[in-house]
């Protein structure tokens, strides 16, 4: 019986040596994380995505400073 818990207490020890290291080295911290997160996010598009739905807010709001003046050359005609 002493035997079997010997080689029970070796082989526990053993797996924690081989596991410890890498359950450590699986901790690599929130700005890997940042970065991972990043690339799988311009990977996916979702980077082009948002910036497509900028450039349409924007082309919006020039379109409507481009109506609004030509709305006030109308209303104010030079004198001729």
């Amino acid at each position: 019986m002493k035997r079997w818990a010997s080689r029970i207490l070796r082989i526990s020890v053993l797996v924690f040596a081989v596991c410890a290291p890498l359950l450590a080295g699986g901790c690599e911290g929130t700005d890997t994380r940042n970065q991972v997160d990043d690339g799988v996010a311009e990977m996916a598009g979702k980077n082009d995505l948002e910036r497509y739905k900028q450039m349409k807010t924007d082309l919006n709001a020039v379109q409507t400073r481009q109506t609004e003046k030509y709305r006030q050359l109308n209303d104010n005609p030079d004198d001729e």
